[in-house]
């Protein structure tokens, strides 16, 4: 239905049942919860009402609002072993190593605050929207779950190897 036909409709109906239409669009006893955003993201995560979705066919990120406590674990884990490779990284680079990664060399240079931040701040929004759609398919079925864990592995990987780039360093200086 367009703009113009929902108008001519209600006022249609307005001629015909002058109070109808009031009524019916101010039903509720209470504001509108969806108004408040932050109330709601709040409430939803201390008393979580939908941890399935409703319907059958329903698979949209907004369907529940409760997501399995591995999933904290995992993104912890994964930031946790994010902030391990930036620190990692700012060591290696102060013993002479390279940045490997193009687009993060400009952010390394200087103090390593702004790599530092980026590094963790985009690992942190990626890690939150994986979250998000956990329960969702990607990639023609894979489930995004998988994904996490697949992001955890490579960085449980990335810190093992810098640690190792770590220790040959540290043996080439004696």
């Amino acid at each position: 239905m367009t703009d113009l036909e929902s108008t001519k409709e209600e006022q249609v109906t307005q001629q015909i049942m002058p109070n109808t239409l009031d009524a019916v669009r101010e039903r509720r006893e209470f504001p509108d919860r969806r108004q408040r955003l932050l109330r709601a993201l709040w409430t939803g995560s201390w008393q979580p009402r939908r941890r399935s979705a409703r319907r059958q066919n329903e698979h949209t990120v907004v369907s529940i609002d409760w997501h399995h406590p591995q999933w904290l674990a995992v993104g912890l884990l994964i930031l946790l072993l994010s902030f391990a490779d930036a620190f990692l990284t700012l060591t290696l680079m102060n013993l002479g190593a390279n940045e490997a990664n193009p687009v993060m060399v400009p952010l390394v240079e200087g103090t390593g605050r702004a790599f530092a931040l980026w590094k963790l701040g985009l690992t942190a929004a990626g890690v939150t929207v994986l979250i998000l759609l956990a329960r969702a398919r990607a990639f023609g079925g894979l489930p995004v779950g998988i994904l996490l864990y697949m992001v955890l592995t490579l960085y449980i990987g990335l810190v093992g190897y810098e640690l190792w780039l770590l220790e040959q360093l540290s043996s080439l200086g004696n």
